[in-house]
C-alpha cells in the first residue's frame, strides 16, 4: 500500500456513507475526543447520520512524520465526510501531514489550538497557541499552500492572561488573514494554569454570546460554536447566531441522537433505522477488524452508549463490559447483547 492510497477496508463498500469531498457541510459535527472519536466509533456515528461532519482524535504532526503513519490515518470511506485534526505549530510539519490529509483521502484538516493539558502545552499544542497568534497564522498559511483541503481551526475564546474581547479578535484577525475562513469556537477560556484538562471542559463559564459576536463582527468567515452544547433545541438557537454547531460528549454517550440529525438539520426524510439496524450494520466491520487483530474490547467500549436509557440498556452494556476483554471474543458476543435488548415491533424514529 503507497503512502498516497486512502486506507479503507474493500470488504465495506456497501455500508451507509456520507458525503465526500466539497459535498459536506458543517452545519453539524461531532468534535474531535481523544480515546473517543475513533474509526469505530465514526463507524457507528455514520450508520446514524449520513449528513454530520465527523472528526478523527487529535493526532499530533510529530506522531505523523515520525512513527505509524498509515496507522494513524486509517478510515473507512463509509466514514465521510471526515475531518483529520492536528495538533502542532511547526509550520513544515503541519504543512507535510496537511499533505498527507489529502492524499490519505480527508475531507478537512484542522489545526487543535483549544486542548489544554500539560503534555501538549510542553510541545507547543493545543490552547497555549492562543497565545502566539502569529505562530497559529504562519502553521496555517503554510497548510493551505500545501493542500487543496479546506483548513479550518478549533480555539478556544482565549486563555489566562488572554482572556480580553481583543484578544480573542486580535487572534481571528490574524489567522483569518492567512487564509482561514473557518473557526470552531469552544465558547470556554482554557486556564493552563490550575485546572485540569477535565475542569477545562466545565469549569470556565460559557460565553455563547461572544462567539454570536464574532460571527456579527466577522460575516465573511464560518463560525461554528462549540461547547456544552447537550439538545436539539439548543443547536437551533445556536444556529440562528451561528453558521454550525459541534457536540462532543453528548454526542459520544448518547449516540442514538444523530439518527435524528440529518431530518432535523439537513431536511433528509426522516430514517425508519433502529438500534438494532445500526448495530447489526456494523457487523461486517466488526469482523474484518477483529480479522485484522483488533481486540474486541476496543471496538466494543464505543458502542455501550447506543441503548442509553432503553429497556435492556444496562444489561446491554454489562454483557459486554464482562465478556468483551476475554481472550478469543469475537462477535458472538456483541450478537449475544444485542438480544438483552427488545427490538421494537415497528421501525422507531429516532428521538431527541
Amino acid at each position: 500500500m503507497t503512502e498516497n492510497t486512502p486506507l479503507h477496508s474493500a470488504n465495506n463498500s456497501s455500508a451507509v456513507q456520507g458525503f465526500h469531498g466539497e459535498n459536506f457541510s458543517r452545519r453539524f459535527s461531532v468534535a474531535p475526543m481523544m480515546d473517543w472519536t475513533t474509526s469505530h466509533f465514526r463507524y457507528l456515528a455514520r450508520q446514524l447520520s449520513r449528513h454530520a461532519l465527523l472528526y478523527t482524535e487529535m493526532v499530533t504532526t510529530g506522531a505523523l512524520i515520525h512513527g505509524d503513519t498509515e496507522r494513524f490515518l486509517r478510515h473507512e470511506p463509509a466514514e465521510y465526510p471526515l475531518a483529520l485534526q492536528l495538533g502542532g505549530s511547526d509550520a513544515g510539519e503541519l504543512a507535510h501531514c496537511a499533505k498527507l490529509a489529502e492524499q490519505f483521502g480527508f475531507d478537512e484538516v484542522n489545526l487543535n489550538v483549544g486542548c489544554p493539558s500539560d503534555r501538549v502545552q510542553n510541545n507547543m499544542i493545543g490552547a497555549c497557541l492562543m497565545g502566539h497568534p502569529d505562530k497559529v497564522a504562519e502553521g496555517v498559511r503554510a497548510m493551505i499552500e500545501a493542500t487543496s483541503l479546506p483548513v479550518t481551526v478549533k480555539h478556544r475564546i482565549g486563555i489566562d492572561g488572554r482572556e480580553s474581547w481583543d484578544d480573542l479578535c486580535e487572534f481571528i484577525e490574524k489567522v483569518a488573514a492567512a487564509g482561514c475562513r473557518t473557526f470552531i469556537v469552544h465558547a470556554r477560556i482554557a486556564i493552563l494554569e490550575g485546572l485540569s484538562p477535565k475542569e477545562n471542559r466545565d469549569v470556565p463559564p460559557l460565553k455563547y454570546d461572544w462567539v454570536y459576536a464574532l460571527k456579527q463582527k466577522y460575516p465573511e468567515l464560518e463560525i461554528i460554536i462549540n461547547g456544552g452544547i447537550k439538545a436539539f433545541d439548543e443547536c437551533n438557537e445556536h444556529l440562528r447566531h451561528t453558521d454550525g454547531v459541534m457536540l462532543g460528549r453528548e454526542a459520544y454517550n448518547n449516540p442514538w441522537l444523530l439518527a435524528s440529525v440529518d431530518s432535523t438539520f439537513f431536511g433528509s426524510p426522516e430514517s425508519p433505522l433502529t438500534r438494532h439496524d445500526a448495530l447489526r450494520a456494523m457487523y461486517p466491520f466488526i469482523q474484518s477488524e477483529l480479522e485484522r487483530g483488533v481486540y474486541l474490547t476496543h471496538i466494543s467500549r464505543h458502542l455501550l452508549g447506543l441503548f442509553h436509557g432503553q429497556p435492556g440498556g444496562r444489561q446491554f452494556r454489562r454483557y459486554i463490559s464482562e465478556n468483551a476483554h476475554k481472550s478469543g471474543a469475537g462477535l458472538e458476543v456483541i450478537q449475544t447483547a444485542l438480544e438483552k435488548v427488545r427490538e421494537p415491533e415497528a421501525a422507531v424514529i429516532a428521538e431527541a
